[in-house]
């Protein structure tokens, strides 16, 4: 029992204490990223700071912090019973200033972590095959999805299995991206002790799990009765757009009379794909032009078009904007259906929130998570970064979704026994089938 009251005291601090300390996509209130040409591509500057005050009101008094910091420095010099390590104190003055801003999205990342960070999207890594989502308040990481004949699954791990230890050691409140990167995943055929908490007396349960090579389709699709066809996105990355296309285009050549896009449990991903996704299916007659906007502080920010067969994007960053085709000039016109529910947030909301706004199809489910923040990955020169929310986005309408979300069109919650089953049948998915009415009526 002490151990459980230390693992919940800890929740409210483990974001602080464990930064210091230190796809499977990041979902619910993790840093789910609009990325793709929403990230800001100018490199940060490492500016040396003048031996003169430069604050003003608002700002940070350096000269009144550096002599404090030396202050601090010459009592743990003096006192500290352990040897000091200067490069780990370092970063943990970087991450203390990113704390302090009070955004759970905004991380300081130090060369090591940094580096793992910039692994691509390919759809390929050396883990165990769970979606893991992280609820930055207070810093739970909690599995949302094990995919089925995947080592976490053959290990018995279940949907809503908090993850508490990885080899013994606490892991609360570690950055989610870090926690997979550089605790979770590893040599292939190597294995990895998960401690986990499930249900509601929290019971530990211990997990070996191998790590292998997965390859996870980003999508998915298939026919159901009566000519409805199924498309279910996992996440957003560089191969999602095409891949979606080819199902869309082999449901037409099946038949299909009417579509659903099941985006549950999707955290979000490169807006690239949602807007590529988006100018396939969209009716042109149904939308004025917009699909998505961005605007940070002071309004500036970019816009993404479909007009006249391309895709155009528009930005106040550059100087010269851009525009590509659109494939054949596609559009489906039959009947569609969106399916969400709270852990569909950031890119998944941008596809969602174009399908309400230009009334192109009927959204079924629970409210959407509520992310429409864009964070921008900047590098600081040095081989550290920092990643920092610099805008909001809009639904086509105008709608800033951060912190509400969107709400259904039908609304239907998930039947309590489904939620912790690892594979759930078509045939038993209340809310596939409330999707399913939808399109009929």
């Amino acid at each position: 029992m002490e151990s459980k009251n230390k693992f919940w005291k800890g929740v409210l601090v483990g974001a602080l204490v464990m930064a210091f300390a230190g796809l499977v996509i990041v979902g619910v209130s993790a840093g789910i990223f609009l990325i793709g040409k929403t990230v800001m591509d100018q490199p940060a500057q490492i500016v040396e700071e003048s031996s003169v005050s430069t604050a003003g009101e608002g700002d940070l008094d350096f000269d009144r912090i550096t002599e404090k910091m030396d202050y601090i420095q010459s009592i743990v010099s003096q006192y500290y019973l352990f040897e000091e390590d200067p490069e780990r104190v370092e970063d943990g003055i970087y991450m203390g200033l990113m704390y302090g801003l009070n955004d759970p999205y905004s991380v300081y990342y130090n060369e090591k972590d940094y580096q793992s960070m910039l692994e691509d999207t390919s759809g390929e890594y050396c883990g165990i095959g769970a979606m893991v989502s992280q609820n930055r308040s207070t810093g739970i990481a909690t599995v949302i999805k094990v995919f089925e004949n995947a080592p976490a699954f053959e290990a018995g791990m279940l949907p809503g299995d908090i993850i508490y230890k990885v080899e013994g050691e606490d892991v609360t409140g570690i950055d989610l991206d870090l926690l997979i990167s550089n605790y979770i995943r590893g040599e292939e055929g190597s294995r990895v002790k998960l401690t986990v908490l499930r249900g509601d007396s929290n019971e530990e349960v211990d997990l070996s799990i191998e790590r292998r090579q997965i390859e996870i389709p980003t999508v998915e699709h298939e026919m159901l009765e009566d000519q409805v066809g199924y498309i279910y996105v996992m996440q957003f990355d560089q191969v999602t757009g095409q891949q979606f296309k080819t199902a869309v285009d082999d449901l037409e050549s099946q038949g299909m009379e009417k579509l659903i896009v099941d985006l549950r449990d999707n955290p979000g991903g490169l807006l690239d794909a949602v807007v590529e996704m988006l100018a396939y299916v969209l009716p042109e007659d149904k939308m004025e032009g917009m699909l998505v906007y961005t605007a940070d502080k002071d309004g500036k920010g970019d816009r993404f078009f479909c007009k006249d067969g391309t895709i155009q994007y528009e930005s106040d960053y550059r100087q010269h904007n851009s525009a590509y085709p659109v494939e054949d000039n596609h559009e489906l016109d039959i009947p569609l259906a969106v399916l969400v529910n709270g852990n569909s947030a950031s890119a998944s909301e941008v596809f969602t929130g174009a399908i309400q706004d230009y009334e192109a199809g009927v959204v079924v489910g629970t409210q959407t998570f509520g992310k429409g923040i864009v964070q921008s990955l900047l590098p600081l020169g040095d081989g550290t970064a920092i990643k920092l929310t610099t805008a909001h986005y809009y639904t086509p309408s105008g709608f800033d979704l951060h912190g509400v979300g969107l709400a259904p069109d039908v609304e239907v919650d998930l039947d309590e026994e489904l939620k912790t089953k690892a594979v759930v049948e078509k045939s038993e998915d209340n809310q596939l089938m409330a999707a399913i009415e939808a399109l009929d009526s």
